[in-house]
C-alpha cells in the first residue's frame, strides 16, 4: 500500500507541478502570484491543519496505510510557507490528502468567483481515453474536436485509468484552466493538436436568496431544476421482453425505485444501465437491491476504525423483480453502482456487461469548514470513515468490478453515436436491438449554460 500511495502521490504532484508552471491560467487572472500575502498564506495553513485534524480523528485506518501523517502534514505546511500563490498553497493541501491513495478522501477547495465549461467530456475505454461528447457551440466544436477522437494527452499529460480522475480534479476543481491543449487522434488514425478555450462567466460575490425583486433565488431554483432534470431516472419499455432503465446517480427515494421496479414487472428482461453512475446514497442502493433480490443477502461489511459493521443493517425485499437481469457498467461507474453490480455478480442474479468499473469504493463523510471573519472563505473535505469489504472478502477499492462480458465501444462507435454495449445486453435477453438504435434511446442532455 505504501508503494502504491507513493506512485499516486508522484503522479498527482507531477500534474500539479506542470499546471503550476504554465503561464495562462484562470486563477492568475484573478490573483497574480505576487499578491499572495502572509495573511492568505496563514489562512491556507489553517485550512490544512483543520482538515488534517479531522482526518486524524475520523479516518477509518488509524495507521493511515503506513503513511506518517504528522510528517506529511509538516511537509505540506513547509511547502505552503514557500508557496508564491494561493493556488500553489491549495495544491499542497490537496497533495497531502492524496498521499493516502484513497478515492474518497480529498480536498474541496473554496469555490471560484466564476463558472467554467470546457465543452468536452473524456472517458477511459479499456486502456484508451476518448472524447465522448462535445458541447454544441463550444470552442472545442469550432476547433473540430469530435466524439470518437482518442485523447493522447491533455496539457502534456497522457491520461490513464490510474490518473484521469486526478487530471480532471485538477483541471475542473483545483485549478480550472483557460484552455486545454489536446493531442488527438481521430478514428482514421490522423493525429493533430488542438487548443480549446474554456468558457468562463463571472459570478456575483454575494448571492441574494431572500426572494426580493432582482434577487438570485430564481437562478438558484433553475440550477436545482437543471440538476434534477439531468439526474432523473429514465426508462424505455422496448416490448414485453425488455425494459431498460438508466440511473445516472444513486439519489432516489424508495417510492421512486418502487415505481421503476413496478414497471419492470411487465417485462421478461430488465437492463439497469449504471454507466457513468458515480454512486450516491446508501439507502438508494438498499432500495434497488431490494427491488431485484427475493431474499436477504450479504451485501458487504463496513470496516471502520472501531470495528466492523454491515453496510446495510436492514434488508427487507418486497415484491422484487424476478425476471432476467443485465447490469451495465463502465470506467465511470463508481462507489454504490460498483457495489450493486458486484452483489448481482456474486449472487449470480444477472450478467454484468461493459467495461471495468472505476474501483472507487469506500464510504466517506463530507466536512464543511469556514475561515475568516470580515471575509469568510468556505471549503471542505471528504474523509473516508469505512472500507467496504464485499461478501467474497475482498475490497473493490483500486480494483473495480470485472464484467462477465467485456464489451467496449470503438472510436467509430462514439463518432457514429452507436451503443454496442446496450445492443449486446439486449441480445443476451433475446431482443434484437441495433447499436444505431440503442444509441438513440437515451440522448445526452448537456447542463444548461449558467
Amino acid at each position: 500500500m505504501r508503494a502504491r500511495s507513493f506512485v499516486s502521490l508522484c503522479i498527482f504532484t507531477f500534474i500539479l507541478t506542470g499546471v503550476l508552471s504554465t503561464g495562462s491560467r484562470a486563477q492568475e487572472k484573478s490573483q497574480p502570484a505576487n499578491q499572495f500575502s502572509s495573511f492568505e498564506r496563514d489562512r491556507a495553513i489553517q485550512m490544512l491543519q483543520t482538515i488534517a485534524a479531522d482526518v486524524k480523528k475520523h479516518y477509518y485506518d488509524p495507521n493511515f496505510h503506513g503513511v506518517d501523517w504528522d510528517a506529511r502534514i509538516k511537509e505540506a505546511k513547509e511547502r505552503i510557507e514557500k508557496s508564491s500563490s494561493q493556488n500553489a498553497a491549495l495544491s499542497h493541501i490537496a497533495g497531502a490528502l492524496d498521499s493516502l491513495n484513497d478515492s474518497h478522501t480529498f480536498f474541496l477547495p473554496p469555490s471560484r468567483p466564476y463558472v467554467h465549461d470546457y465543452g468536452i467530456e473524456f472517458e477511459m475505454v479499456g486502456d484508451r481515453c476518448f472524447v465522448v461528447r462535445v458541447r454544441p457551440g463550444s470552442d472545442a466544436e469550432t476547433k473540430g474536436v469530435k466524439a470518437g477522437d482518442e485523447v493522447l494527452a491533455v496539457n502534456g499529460f497522457s491520461p490513464s485509468r490510474q490518473d484521469l480522475w486526478q487530471m480532471e480534479y485538477v483541471f475542473h476543481t483545483l485549478r480550472p484552466q483557460l484552455s486545454l491543449h489536446l493531442d488527438l487522434r481521430d478514428p482514421s488514425g490522423y493525429s493533430r493538436q488542438v487548443e480549446t478555450m474554456a468558457k468562463f462567466r463571472e459570478l456575483r460575490r454575494v448571492k441574494d436568496l431572500t426572494g426580493s425583486e432582482g434577487s438570485d433565488i430564481w437562478e438558484f431554483f433553475r440550477q436545482e431544476e437543471d440538476w434534477g432534470r439531468m439526474n432523473r431516472a429514465r426508462y424505455v419499455e422496448v416490448n414485453d421482453a425488455l425494459m431498460i432503465v438508466k440511473l445516472p446517480i444513486f439519489d432516489f427515494s424508495q417510492p421512486e425505485i418502487d415505481d421503476v421496479i413496478g414497471k419492470a414487472h411487465k417485462h421478461k428482461g430488465l437492463i439497469i444501465d449504471l454507466r457513468e453512475n458515480g454512486g450516491g446514497r446508501v439507502d438508494t442502493l438498499k432500495y434497488l437491491l431490494e427491488g431485484v433480490f427475493p431474499n436477504d443477502i450479504k451485501v458487504a461489511d463496513r470496516v471502520q476504525r472501531k470495528g466492523t459493521k454491515p453496510l446495510i443493517e436492514k434488508f427487507h425485499p418486497h415484491n422484487p423483480y424476478s425476471g432476467k437481469l443485465v447490469v451495465l457498467i463502465d470506467s465511470k461507474s463508481a462507489s454504490a453502482s460498483e457495489i450493486f453490480a458486484r452483489v448481482v455478480q456474486i449472487e449470480k442474479r444477472g450478467d454484468i456487461m461493459g467495461d471495468h468499473s472505476a474501483g472507487s469504493v469506500m464510504e466517506s463523510q463530507r466536512y464543511s469548514y469556514r475561515v475568516g471573519m470580515d471575509v469568510t472563505v468556505f471549503y471542505g473535505a471528504s474523509i473516508t470513515d469505512a472500507d467496504v469489504i464485499m461478501a467474497d472478502g475482498k475490497s473493490l477499492e483500486h480494483v473495480g468490478v470485472t464484467p462477465d462480458h467485456l464489451v467496449l465501444p470503438s472510436a467509430s462507435d462514439f463518432a457514429g453515436g452507436r451503443d454496442p454495449v446496450l445492443a449486446a445486453a439486449a441480445g443476451v435477453l433475446g431482443v434484437d436491438l441495433t447499436p444505431e438504435n440503442a444509441g438513440k434511446l437515451f440522448p445526452y442532455e448537456w447542463p444548461k449554460e449558467q
